[in-house]
C-alpha cells in the first residue's frame, strides 16, 4: 500500500508561484510513476503533469507547459509541482497520484494510489 500526502496549496494572485509537494510512504518512490491531476469545481479531473520512474521523462498538459515543472526526489520519497505564472484558470484541487507499471498516462483510471488533494486558488 502506498500513502500519498499533498501540501503546499493556497490562495495566490495571478502571476504568482506555488510549489506543491507530495510525500509518498509505503513503497520506494523509485519504482513508482508519479503524476499530478487537478479538478476544478464542476469539471472532470484532468492530468497536469507526470514523471516516469523508468526513464524520468516528464509530460505535461498543454495548458501548463512552460509554466509548471514536475520533479521528484527519490531519496526523500517526494514529488513536487512547481507552478509559475499562475492563472485564475489554474484554480482547482490538485491531487498526487501513483502507478506501479511504469507508464505515464493522462487517464486517471490508470493510477493505483491517490492523495487527498490540496486546494489552489488563483485570484485575478
Amino acid at each position: 500500500q502506498v500513502r500519498l500526502v499533498e501540501s503546499g496549496g493556497g490562495l495566490v494572485q495571478a502571476g504568482d508561484s506555488l510549489r506543491l509537494s507530495c510525500a509518498a510512504s509505503g513503497r520506494a518512490l523509485l519504482t513508482l510513476t508519479m503524476a499530478w491531476f487537478r479538478q476544478a469545481p464542476g469539471k472532470e479531473r484532468e492530468f497536469v503533469a507526470g514523471t516516469s520512474w523508468s526513464d524520468s521523462r516528464t509530460y505535461y498538459v498543454g495548458s501548463v507547459k512552460g509554466r509548471f515543472t514536475i520533479s521528484r526526489e527519490n531519496s526523500k520519497n517526494m514529488v513536487y509541482l512547481q507552478m509559475n505564472s499562475l492563472k485564475p484558470e489554474d484554480t482547482a484541487d490538485y491531487y498526487c497520484a501513483a502507478n506501479r507499471d511504469g507508464s505515464v498516462s493522462n487517464n486517471m483510471n490508470e493510477y493505483d494510489y491517490w492523495g487527498q488533494g490540496t486546494q489552489v486558488t488563483v485570484s485575478s
